[in-house]
């Protein structure tokens, strides 16, 4: 009885009205003698000569069977003041139970075996209780460790809620409340474990006498709506209306949040117009969610006209409206709508997060403005938020893309002093700055110094020093670096095969650029506009103009949008070629498609002046004028600027003192504008 009575010491307090009774009636029948040793004689000992004691038939009365299993709650009673909270303890039980859950393959039979020892049954809200803490313990070791190894215990502890959850609900007499679904349910989305809510909300669907409270309606359709389960979000959103609950503005903007992450755009707009004809106003949570849905279905300037009803209705916008609307404009390039909402957050004193400063410095520098994206970069020092290595990337490669590399260089060691590590994207770009400023050998060092620290080179900076040295004529290196990219195991795509193409057109070996095209095909990279490009200048330059041609008809049949570039190229090269009728026919047929660059006839005039060949070019200014393409004021100006840049002054200054291009002739009644072809006469 001691020893039964030790193993129970921890939870006395909870089992002494248990245990009482039966300590009593033990006691009771000693004192009467229900209960007698048995006697043996002192003569005999034998087995077969020991009288056979029989035991009094009151003693019956005493049963040697366990008492029934006692339903456990999360907290115990500890005086007689029911109604002060204060006197509930949380019950030792939990710790117990807790300790338990540990993940192991065995986890349900100890439980039973527990169970079992204790004489305990889990209540429902016993297993709601536990549900709770394991949700709260899984969100707080995320905050506190994040990466660490643990990770994969985090992870495993929904799977833990679930295995529990299932074991409660083989108790016998046991039925889960609504409580334990909700609590689950809102377990797994918070932790993106999406697939298993389906089965679980199944579950509670089919259970008899679901009726849902408030508090347990709104839970179950933020739950549903971060997984995107729109079907069970709207069967919740009607039991509502069956158990006639009233939606609050929590609700509605969950249900708005749902379906829009569901992309059910639509549908949340029609949500929004009803909250908006004055079932409940939206606040800024509200604007926030359909914000979002309008830039997630590509909608910006819708998005944008809601921003601007905030400010009429006087809703404040916060941190999350303008960076959801940044978010949107920067992948559209639109950098100065992304400028514009950062100093209006600055003007009203908005907290600007990281990553609104990350992409408003990047937006600027990819812009060609990398001073404005300083500024922003020092007021956001001045705030005291440390910029990452992100942002710094991005000013590094903005001041190298206009040639600025000792700016470059000196944020890359500032961002280094700080002790921030350069990724494999800040050493592309430093060694792209590094070869676009001419400091090929410098950009070698630094990418050795790389791949000697052990640091993982991609394809960009591959692909930039390769650029680097092809333009600096190296081309013995260039290729050894290509062939390298195989041994280490980094994808060549189609900017390293551009850049050694480029290389070896620049270097007029014309043919290995074709050979390098066709290896690149059969690698299973798809050439871009630019490998186009490359080929067609190179191939005019020595004077092949029909594979030039050829490879442009290839680019178009494979529909290959052609671009300014491109379209110069082809123009060039044909004028040169002395094919200029052929070039206006072409342009002829790209202007209907709209891929026609304005600038194209006016490289087309600059190259042939270039060349000296002023009488096509005026031919070609004619030609532009009777087709209609441009104003005749507008091409005599180009002419004039194309002669003087020639170094044909003379040319030059006669047209400008002539009538050619605006002036008119008359013939009788025949009214005809003087060609540009009659600078050449006389």
């Amino acid at each position: 009885m001691k020893a039964l009575a030790h193993s129970f010491s921890p939870f006395l307090p909870q089992y002494s009205q248990v245990l009482k009774p039966c300590l009593i009636s033990l006691l009771s029948q000693q004192s009467h003698g229900l209960y007698q040793k048995p006697h043996f004689s002192s003569t005999d000992h034998s087995p077969k000569h020991r009288p056979t004691v029989r035991t009094p038939c009151k003693f019956r009365y005493f049963s040697t069977s366990l008492p029934a299993r006692e339903w456990i709650e999360p907290y115990v009673d500890i005086s007689d003041l029911v109604e002060n909270p204060k006197n509930f303890k949380p019950s030792p039980w939990i710790e117990k139970v807790i300790e338990l859950l540990d993940g192991s393959p065995d986890l349900e039979s100890r439980l039973d075996d527990f169970c079992r020892k204790f004489l305990i049954k889990l209540s429902p809200t016993f297993v709601d209780h536990i549900l709770k803490t394991l949700e709260n313990q899984s969100s707080r070791k995320g905050l506190e460790i994040q990466k660490s190894p643990n990770t994969l215990e985090i992870r495993k502890s929904p799977e833990i809620a679930i295995r529990f959850f299932k074991w409660a609900g083989r108790q016998r007499k046991f039925i889960h409340n609504i409580e334990s679904f909700v609590s689950l349910i809102n377990f797994l989305a918070s932790s993106g474990e999406f697939n298993d809510i389906h089965s679980i909300a199944q579950e509670f669907k089919v259970q008899n006498g679901v009726k849902l409270s408030a508090f347990a309606s709104n839970s179950l359709i933020k739950s549903f709506g971060i997984a995107g389960m729109v079907e069970d979000l709207l069967w919740v959103w009607k039991k509502m209306k069956e158990n006639k609950i009233e939606p609050s503005l929590f609700t509605y903007n969950c249900l708005m949040d749902g379906l829009v992450n569901a992309s059910y755009i639509e549908s949340a707009i029609q949500v929004f117009e009803v909250m908006d004809s004055g079932k409940k106003a939206p606040d800024t949570v509200t604007y926030n969610i359909l914000i979002k849905g309008l830039c997630k279905d590509g909608k910006t300037q819708k998005a944008l006209e809601k921003f601007k009803q905030m400010g009429i209705r006087n809703i404040i916008p916060d941190k999350i409206t303008y960076l959801t609307l940044i978010q949107a404009l920067y992948p559209e390039g639109n950098f100065d709508a992304c400028l514009g909402l950062y100093h209006e957050m600055e003007e009203k004193s908005v907290e600007i997060p990281p990553h609104a400063y990350s992409l408003v410095i990047s937006g600027l520098s990819r812009e060609g403005k990398p001073f404005e994206a300083f500024r922003v970069f020092e007021g956001m020092a001045q705030k005291g938020i440390k910029p990452n290595v992100a942002i710094y990337t991005a000013l590094m490669d903005g001041f190298g893309k206009i040639g600025d590399e000792s700016k470059a260089t000196e944020l890359f060691n500032k961002m280094k002093a700080e002790g921030l590590e350069p990724d494999e994207v800040t050493h592309s770009v430093m060694i792209s700055t590094l070869c676009k400023a001419g400091k090929v050998e410098q950009a070698t060092e630094h990418f050795v110094m790389c791949r000697e620290m052990g640091l993982a080179l991609n394809s960009i900076s591959y692909s930039s020093l390769i650029n680097g040295l092809g333009k600096a004529s190296k081309l013995m290196e260039a290729e050894k670096l290509f062939e390298e990219m195989v041994d280490t195991g980094c994808i060549r795509d189609s900017y390293c095969y551009n850049s050694l193409m480029d290389a070896y057109g620049k270097a007029g070996l014309v043919d290995k650029a074709l050979d390098l095209f066709k290896e690149m095909q059969s690698e299973g990279c798809a050439p871009t506009v630019y490998t186009y490009t490359i080929l067609i200048n190179g191939l005019f330059r020595e004077h092949k103009n029909e594979e030039a041609l050829k490879i442009w008809d290839m680019m178009i049949d494979k529909g290959v949008t052609p671009t300014p570039a491109a379209v110069r190229a082809l123009s060039t090269g044909l004028c040169l070629s002395g094919k200029v009728g052929r070039a206006c026919r072409i342009m002829d047929d790209l202007a209907p498609k709209g891929v026609l660059p304005d600038t194209a006839y006016v490289d087309m005039i600059n190259v042939l002046c270039k060349a000296g060949r002023v009488e096509e070019a005026c031919k070609l200014a004619d030609g532009v004028v009777d087709r209609g393409r441009e104003i005749p004021g507008r091409v005599r100006t180009v002419l004039i600027n194309a002669l003087r840049k020639a170094g044909n002054a003379m040319l030059a200054i006669k047209l400008l003192h002539s009538k050619i291009g605006i002036g008119y002739d008359r013939w009788g009644s025949v009214k005809k504008r003087v060609k540009f072809r009659v600078l050449l006469d006389g």
